[in-house]
């Protein structure tokens, strides 16, 4: 197998543990890389206040890519570089035509953090706790880019309401999925983490062919198509697994860690 200049991981359900931590295992592993000089950046659909814990293994550029590519963000100095976000009054329009759906309600994130309406749940659907669950400002009033937009509908089976919302939204937005039960998020129709990484790699001058893409959930799909070697997680969602070029160990067992070990091992390091 040949050597990658990048390796691209998601976070939750693959490079994390099941209480969304880092082990010292894959931390040791993950610095190993940069000692070998391939290049790493996390790719994830959590939001920016979601990552800064992990900024001891964000590699010297500081950066994540966040929100499954709406936001680029300098952990290092707390900062949001980029937005790539649907425009406010898009937002109003998709929030408008989803309360057909009974009992939705709705969260979005933003450059200057999170809002969302008194009836939208706490926590999320898999367990994940959240973080900065403070309402910085009502829905309504958005009035700047929105990086996701997110509805649930918790008293509805978790496939028909997603189902339900991408009928809806049709092509205005794009639905993806990175979590297991039935959190419908909504990002910009042109924005994936695929396109994130590709461009992300584009500006290292680094081809998709040299590129190592880790995940477990569908949102991950086309950022493990594009890459030159997409790898699974044993636990990842079964259309993953499908598509996958090749599968590591589970997320609670340190599989993307054993994977790079192997890695180091096997492939020479560059001169």
């Amino acid at each position: 197998m040949s050597r990658p200049r990048l390796v691209a991981s998601d976070l939750d359900g693959t490079l994390l543990g099941r209480d969304g931590m880092i082990t010292e295992r894959t931390a040791r592993a993950w610095r190993d890389l940069w000692q070998a000089r391939i290049r790493t950046v996390i790719v994830t659909a959590r939001p920016p206040r979601w990552v800064d814990h992990l900024a001891a293994i964000t590699g010297d550029h500081g950066i994540v890519i966040c929100g499954n590519g709406a936001f680029l963000y300098d952990v290092a100095h707390r900062r949001i570089l980029e937005t790539h976000g649907m425009a406010p009054a898009l937002v109003h329009e998709l929030v408008a035509d989803l309360r057909a759906i009974d009992g939705v309600s709705f969260s979005a994130e933003l450059a200057d953090g999170f809002h969302r309406e008194d009836a939208y749940p706490a926590g999320t659907p898999d367990g994940i706790p959240e973080i900065g669950l403070e309402r910085i400002g009502p829905l309504q009033d958005i009035g700047a880019p929105v990086g996701k937009l997110l509805a649930r509908a918790p008293h509805r089976p978790a496939e028909e309401f997603l189902e339900e919302v991408a009928a809806i939204i049709g092509d205005r937005a794009l639905l993806s999925r990175s979590c297991t039960g039935g959190l419908a998020e909504i990002g910009p129709a042109d924005m994936t983490k695929a396109r994130a990484l590709e461009t992300w790699c584009g500006q290292l001058g680094i081809d998709a062919s040299e590129v190592w893409a880790f995940g477990d959930m569908p949102n991950d799909i086309p950022m493990l198509s594009w890459a030159g070697t997409g790898w699974a997680v044993a636990n990842a969602h079964e259309d993953v697994l499908a598509v996958a070029d090749r599968v590591c160990g589970r997320h609670d067992e340190d599989g993307v860690a054993g994977a790079l070990e192997n890695l180091l091992a096997e492939v020479p390091a560059a001169s």
